[in-house]
């Protein structure tokens, strides 16, 4: 009787503990939504484009959509921007689902936008994007994003 129980103890532990854990995928999944707004948005790296994104990407932005080249505009025009500000990038992720070689996330992206040391603005979207994985790994194939108010 003791046995029975302390196995099922363990089993139940140990599913607990797995559910706590983030796959390797959702980790991945993770990282590529931090380190694609570190490098394209905030460093404004057009040569990254294609370690974090499709060919194909599409980024639906406030009711505008975004192809390949209208990002690659965006990325020039503000690597000229004489008056840079530096943009920190923030992520609460809310839910990952993986099937296969496609997966869907969705986020809390907060970003601060500053100069020196003052804190020019504070921003926060609500976000969805999707990915496949490739031979080189994932890539975002669809970005979402929702801009929330920020309360004071």
């Amino acid at each position: 009787m003791l046995k029975p129980l302390l196995l099922s103890f363990c089993l139940l532990f140990s599913l607990s503990v797995l559910a706590q854990t983030p796959t390797e995928d959702q980790a991945q999944l993770e990282a590529l939504i931090q380190n694609s707004f570190d490098a394209i948005f905030s460093e404004f790296d057009e040569e990254k484009l294609t370690s974090f994104y499709t060919e194909d990407f599409l980024l639906l932005e406030q009711g505008e959509v975004w192809d390949m080249d209208m990002v690659r505009s965006y990325l020039k025009r503000a690597k000229n921007n004489p008056n840079p500000s530096v943009r920190t990038n923030r992520f609460d992720y809310i839910k990952t689902v993986v099937e296969g070689d496609r997966a869907w996330i969705a986020y809390h992206n907060y970003a601060t936008i500053s100069r020196g040391e003052e804190v020019i603005r504070e921003l926060y979207w609500l976000e969805s994007a999707t990915a496949v994985r490739t031979p080189e790994g994932w890539r975002l194939d669809m970005l979402h994003s929702t801009r929330v108010e920020i309360e004071d």
